[in-house]
């Protein structure tokens, strides 16, 4: 039974019947718990590193340094490489793991691969829940990170081929929500679990990791796989069974030639790497990459690490980080359901335009504030200013969580062509790790060199992305992704010159040419 009716045109006018129903509804929810599990594993860390018990035991050089008050500065007590590594190396190894999930992505369809990335996320629970010794962790965490390598290379995949047009962006924003969800619902098990005496409280975090875990797993065995993924896979008819079922109508015939068509373009492309590369697909490569450096450098984990500090200056006491992680994480989630509510209704530019202006005017603020204010060895915020500061950083995560933070994920998903959907998802995944690996490895450390100048380090970036926003991303709202290059590619007003047909042509049979040698459809050079 559907629970409502749309349509969705095509290039051609014609017009492709979609109900929203039940089916789609419940497998978007199911395969966006990647998202949870991402996300609770990224609050986590934050939790149970500031807990005495855990640094005790893994990291006695900071427990030391943090509990020796006088030889400690504000903006340099965590600067520590081995407890850097601990939140980083989950990134390096979703770095690694993303180039072999887009094979899978690819050869054995986005449901398999997200059940593949279930399957390290339980083992990575069970190995950082029982820990011994810091190599035991780090393991652990790498487990973690192939897990989340797999999830983000085939959820929002998943998400954007499986939704009707018209609600696409809203349905694939499940993914960030589910993020930031998991990431609140990590910060609510610290504040409990840090107030167990025992000192095993850090070992329940870590474990209770394996609920959305179980979730993924449990999601990629029941949840269809998306008629793109099969047509591609040769299950032609079993293809066209699942997006009649999806679409809850019969009349599906011109959506499916539609697919067929586009599937036919991509089993012509030996090489989904090399062909990324080709002139027609530079803008869609150059707005994934760009948008994934972007979204680091927005300078949100900046905000994140000063939010304990000025929290407890409000008056919250001991307890200070933790609750400061839930409010903001809380502003989190709320402020991505926003984005879901207009993102298609809005558009994509006017939440990253909107947000830049936000973002930029907050993080300056906060700069001066502090600069003036806190100090290596004190603080001297008032009552006024404090609470003037944290409104500041709560201005800042929203207009993050309701722009940079999905729509990073949702543009490159659904922007990129089908025959290198795949690869170019691996591609923007892989960014998004290889700048968070290094923000997350070298954060605390330039935090301590800059000190309240990293706020105006990271402005800088907000400025500069807004203007390639204004000038280089183009509006996507509504449009089909099989039809991206017509009605968007070919109309922007600096892109549409890489839109040459003779000069693909030309590309083509030169890639072809080379493609001959293998047969498989997969570039030798690229297997690991």
């Amino acid at each position: 039974m559907a629970g409502g009716g749309l349509a969705v045109a095509s290039a051609g006018g014609q017009q492709f019947e979609a109900k929203i129903t039940p089916i789609v509804v419940i497998s978007c929810i199911m395969a966006a718990t990647g998202g949870l599990m991402f996300g609770y594993d990224v609050g986590v860390s934050g939790g149970v590193t500031s807990m005495p018990d855990f640094l005790k035991k893994f990291f006695p050089v900071v427990y030391r340094k943090s509990n020796e008050v006088d030889i400690n500065s504000n903006y340099c007590k965590y600067d520590n490489q081995g407890l850097q590594l601990f939140t980083s190396s989950l990134y390096l190894a979703g770095l690694i793991a993303t180039f072999v999930a887009s094979y899978t992505t690819r050869r054995l369809g986005r449901k398999l691969t997200m059940l593949i990335a279930g399957c390290f996320f339980i083992a990575g629970v069970v190995l950082n829940t029982a820990a011994e010794d810091l190599a035991m962790l780090i393991i652990g965490r790498i487990l973690l990170g192939c897990g989340v390598g797999f999830a983000n290379q085939a959820v929002p995949l998943f998400l954007s081929e499986i939704a009707p047009t018209r609600i696409r962006g809203g349905l694939n924003i499940l993914f960030q929500l589910n993020v930031t969800i998991g990431i609140l619902f990590a910060n609510l098990v610290n504040y409990r679990t840090a107030k167990i005496e025992a000192g095993w409280g850090w070992r329940l975090s870590l474990g209770l990791a394996g609920i959305p875990a179980c979730l993924l797993t449990l999601g990629a065995i029941f949840v269809v796989d998306t008629p793109n993924s099969l047509i591609e896979r040769g299950h032609i008819e079993e293809g066209k069974a699942v997006l009649r079922r999806i679409r809850g109508t019969d009349n599906i015939e011109a959506e499916f030639q539609e697919l067929l068509e586009a599937s036919r373009i991509a089993k012509e492309v030996k090489h989904p790497f090399r062909n990324l590369l080709m002139r027609k697909n530079r803008p869609q490569l150059v707005i994934a990459v760009a948008m994934q450096v972007f979204q680091q450098f927005t300078g949100i984990n900046a905000i994140m690490f000063y939010a304990p500090v000025l929290f407890d200056t409000v008056g919250f006491g001991s307890n200070a980080s933790l609750y400061s992680a839930v409010i903001i994480g809380a502003v989190n989630v709320l402020s991505t359901l926003v984005s879901i509510y207009t993102v298609d209704k809005m558009g994509r530019r006017i939440l990253l335009l909107e947000a830049g202006v936000q973002m930029f005017l907050s993080q300056v603020i906060i700069a001066i504030v502090l600069g003036l204010k806190v100090k290596d060895h004190s603080t001297d915020l008032s009552h006024g200013y404090s609470i003037f500061v944290v409104i500041m950083v709560c201005t800042f995560v929203s207009s993050f969580a309701w722009s940079w933070g999905p729509l990073g994920w949702l543009i490159p998903s659904e922007t990129f062509p089908l025959e290198t959907r795949s690869a170019g998802q691996s591609v923007t995944v892989c960014t998004n790790f290889l700048f968070t690996f290094v923000i997350g490895q070298a954060f605390l450390s330039m935090l301590c060199h800059f000190k309240y100048g990293i706020f105006l380090f990271f402005s800088g970036w907000v400025l500069i992305m807004s203007v390639f926003t204004l000038f280089l991303i183009p509006e996507t709202k509504n449009v089909p992704i099989e039809e991206m290059t017509e009605r968007v590619w070919k109309q922007h007003w600096y892109w549409k010159q890489y839109m040459d047909d003779h000069h693909h042509d030309a590309e083509a049979a030169a890639s072809n040419k080379v493609g001959h040698t293998n047969g498989n459809g997969f570039d030798p050079a690229l297997q690991l």
